[in-house]
C-alpha cells in the first residue's frame, strides 16, 4: 500500500515539479532544490533539513508522555507536540520523537527568521548584549544608556512613513489595549480643551464613577481578533471560547466584508459588499455617538488573521480612515500579525495608498518585542497614563535591530514577495484542480490562506499534514493558514503544495 500511495503521489505530481523547477532556476535569488549552494545567506548555513523526515504520527509517544507530565500541572489540553529546539533549523521545526517538520505556522505567525538563525545567535552570544540580556529594565523609568539609539536603530528605523512615536510593550495584547488608552486619553483631550483631567474626575475615576471614569467606546469589527486582556477581548469578535464567562464593555461591533472570490470576477458585489459595512460604520458611530458613547477610535486589522483570513480592498480601509477624521475617531491598525514584511511590504497598510498615515499602528510577533506608533498629538501629555513596569523587553530590542540587518542585506522583502507569488499561485492551481474540495486561495505576501468544505475537513487535513512532516494551522471555522518566516522560499512553497496535492 505504501509504495502504491508513493507511485500515485510521483505520477501526480512529477510533471507539475517539473515545470515548477524549471521555472524556479528564473527567479530572482532561488536556486532549485538539488543545489546546495543558496544565493540569500540566511540560508547559506547547512544545517537546514532537505525536506521533512517524519518517524512517528504526531504527537509521538515521547510528546505523548510530556504532555502528562504537564497536564499534572496545569490546563495543557491546547499542547500539539514537544520541540527539541535545539534540533530545529531555519524552516524546520524538530519535535521531541525526532519528526522534522517543515513549518509555515511558526509559532502562531511570531518567528521572523526561522530557528536558530546565525545572526541571532551570534546576538546573543555578543559579550556586548550581556548586561542587556542579564538586566531586564524597567523601561518606563530606568531604561539603558543605549535605549534611544537602540530605538532608533530598531523600531524607529522600519516606523510606517508619517509616524515618529513609538512606544513598546511586551506583547500583542498590551500593545492594543495602551494603543485604545492612548486614543481615548486624545478624544477627551480634545472634548475637554483641556490635556488635564478635572479635580471631579480624578476623584470620581477612583471609584470608578463619572465623570472620571468614562463611557468612551472603541468600534472595532466582527470576526476580528485584538488579544485577550479585557479591552481587546470587548474588541475581539471571534473564539468565543477566549471570552465567555467574562464581562465586556459596551462597544460597537461593525460587519467586515466577506469577499467573494476570485476577485477580478465580482467587482461589482464585493464593491456593493464594503460600502454596506462603510455605511454600517457610520450608522453606528452615529448610534453610539448620541447615545453618550462616545466613539474615540475605529480599531481594524489589514487581514481578520483569526476570524478566517478575511480581506478587504484599500478603497475600504481608505473609506475608514475618512470616517474617522469625519468624527474625531482615531484610526487604529492592528499589525500584530501583518507586520515586518508578512504581506511583501513591511507594514501591509502600505498597501492601500492612504493619503497619510492611520493615527495608531500597533506591533508585536515577527517584531521581537510589543507596541505602538502614533502621531505626536497621541503622546499623553504626562507620565504613567501609558506605563507598567517592564514595557518591554530592551534585549528584544537587540534581537530586531538583528532581524532588520539580514532584512535589508539579504533583500527578504523581494525574496518574501516571490516566496508569496509562489505559494498563492500553487494553491489557485491547487484549487482549480480540485474545485469541489479547496476554495477561496487568497493572501498577499505569504500571508496566504485557503478554505475546505467544513471544519472536519479542514482539520483533517491539518493533521494529515502534520503526520506528512507540514506544521501548519487554520484560522476561521475552515481556514487553512500560511504564516512562514521570512525565509521562506518557493523551494519551500514547492514542498508545502505538494503535500496538500498528494492529500486532496
Amino acid at each position: 500500500m505504501a509504495l502504491l500511495c508513493t507511485t500515485k503521489y510521483f505520477a501526480r505530481n512529477i510533471h507539475r515539479v517539473i515545470l515548477k523547477r524549471c521555472s524556479l532556476a528564473f527567479c530572482n535569488g532561488v536556486i532549485s532544490r538539488s543545489s546546495r549552494v543558496m544565493s540569500l545567506r540566511t540560508l547559506a548555513y547547512d544545517e537546514e533539513y532537505d525536506h521533512p523526515k517524519m518517524k512517528t504520527p504526531v504527537p509521538g509517544p515521547r510528546s505523548e508522555e510530556l504532555m502528562k507530565d504537564l497536564s499534572e500541572i496545569q490546563q495543557s489540553n491546547a499542547t500539539k507536540f514537544f520541540v527539541d529546539y535545539d534540533k530545529c533549523r531555519g524552516n524546520y521545526i524538530v519535535d521531541a520523537d525526532g519528526n522534522v517538520m517543515l513549518d509555515v505556522y511558526q509559532q502562531i505567525a511570531s518567528v521572523p527568521l526561522g530557528y536558530n538563525h546565525p545572526a541571532l545567535i551570534r546576538a546573543i552570544h555578543d559579550p556586548a548584549n550581556v548586561s542587556t540580556l542579564v538586566n531586564r529594565s524597567a523601561l518606563g523609568i530606568l531604561p539603558p544608556a543605549s535605549f534611544p539609539q537602540d530605538l532608533k536603530d530598531s523600531l524607529l528605523s522600519v516606523a510606517p512613513p508619517g509616524l515618529s512615536e513609538v512606544t513598546t510593550m511586551a506583547c500583542g495584547a498590551c500593545s492594543v489595549e495602551n494603543a485604545m488608552k492612548a486614543a481615548m486619553f486624545r478624544y477627551k483631550t480634545r472634548v475637554r480643551g483641556d490635556p488635564n483631567p478635572t479635580a471631579e474626575e480624578m476623584e470620581s475615576c477612583v471609584m470608578n464613577q463619572s465623570p472620571g471614569s468614562t463611557s468612551l467606546s472603541i468600534l472595532s469589527f466582527k470576526g476580528g481578533f485584538h488579544g485577550r486582556t479585557f479591552g481587546a477581548l470587548t474588541a475581539t469578535h471571534s473564539k468565543p471560547i477566549h471570552k465567555v464567562d467574562l464581562p465586556a464593555f459596551d462597544w460597537p461591533a461593525a460587519s467586515f466584508p466577506q469577499l467573494k472570490y476570485p476577485l477580478e470576477e465580482n467587482v461589482r458585489e464585493n464593491t456593493a459588499e464594503e460600502q454596506r459595512c462603510l455605511d454600517e460604520v457610520r450608522e453606528l458611530i452615529t448610534k453610539w455617538n448620541k447615545a453618550g458613547k462616545h466613539v474615540a477610535g475605529i480599531l481594524v486589522e489589514p487581514i481578520q488573521g483569526e476570524g478566517g483570513d478575511r480581506h478587504a480592498s484599500p478603497e475600504f480601509f481608505k473609506g475608514l480612515q475618512n470616517i474617522g477624521k469625519e468624527y474625531g475617531a482615531a484610526f487604529i491598525v492592528d499589525e500584530v500579525q501583518t507586520g515586518c514584511l508578512a504581506t511583501g511590504k513591511f507594514w501591509a497598510h502600505e498597501h492601500w495608498g492612504l493619503d497619510e498615515p492611520p493615527d495608531i499602528v500597533t506591533f508585536a510577533k515577527k517584531m521581537c518585542t510589543g507596541g505602538f506608533y502614533c502621531k505626536s498629538e497621541f503622546r499623553p501629555n504626562v507620565p504613567f497614563r501609558i506605563f507598567n513596569t517592564w514595557m518591554g523587553d530592551p534585549s528584544k530590542i537587540l534581537l530586531l535591530r538583528e532581524v532588520i540587518k539580514v532584512i535589508n542585506e539579504d533583500n527578504l522583502a523581494e525574496s518574501t514577495q516571490n516566496a508569496g507569488r509562489a505559494l498563492l499561485n500553487g494553491l489557485k492551481d491547487l484549487e482549480a484542480r480540485y474545485s469541489s474540495f479547496l476554495s477561496n486561495a487568497r493572501g498577499q505576501g505569504t500571508y496566504c490562506a485557503i478554505d475546505l468544505p467544513n471544519v472536519d475537513s479542514r482539520n483533517g487535513m491539518l493533521t494529515a499534514l502534520r503526520n506528512n512532516g507540514i506544521e501548519i494551522d487554520g484560522s476561521g471555522v475552515n481556514t487553512i493558514r500560511f504564516r512562514p518566516a521570512l525565509i521562506f522560499t518557493p523551494r519551500h512553497a514547492e514542498i508545502v503544495l505538494d503535500k496538500i496535492d498528494y492529500l486532496s
